[in-house]
């Protein structure tokens, strides 16, 4: 068996955890920059991950609190796939992304860091970013800041319509 090693993410296993939930609070505060909030939708907003795994991490929530994909109505699945095409050709061309993971936690037992309310990660890939910093130095290299990754983005995200 394969082990796989992520020693940076007991920053965030560790943080004390804010009471309500980050993916309703946020987007209902006009700070966003501070919140790491790249984009609002019909549906569903962007925020930026504030313990990514790469560069450009981010997520697509839907703005109805639920913890269950079945709930969520076709219109609202369709803007996250929507959301996240954009969200990749962004990612693409501003950082020279070569892949991506998509996907969703849906569930504490599937590795949900926030169960109730259902949200899709886009981490963005590079050939070696996954290289020796993690295993011998126990430290995961993000190149730039989270400031810095908002305000890269946010330009383009600004430009979506849907």
């Amino acid at each position: 068996m394969e082990k796989m090693w992520a020693p940076w993410r007991m920053e965030y296993i560790r943080s004390i955890k804010q009471e309500g939930c980050i993916f309703c609070d946020k987007p209902a505060k006009e700070k966003d920059r501070e919140n790491l909030l790249l984009y609002r939708g019909k549906n569903c907003c962007i925020l930026m991950n504030l313990y990514p795994y790469n560069n450009g991490h981010i997520m697509i929530a839907p703005y109805e609190h639920t913890h269950l994909m079945e709930t969520l109505p076709a219109e609202v699945l369709t803007e996250v796939m929507q959301l996240a095409q954009e969200s990749m050709k962004i990612l693409r061309k501003e950082f020279r992304a070569e892949g991506f993971n998509l996907g969703l936690n849906e569930g504490a037992i599937a590795g949900a860091g926030i169960a109730e309310h259902i949200h899709f990660h886009i981490v963005p890939r590079w050939a070696g970013d996954t290289n020796f910093m993690p295993v011998t130095g126990h430290a995961k290299v993000l190149v730039q800041g989270l400031k810095e990754s908002y305000d890269t983005l946010k330009p383009y995200f600004e430009k979506i319509i849907l």
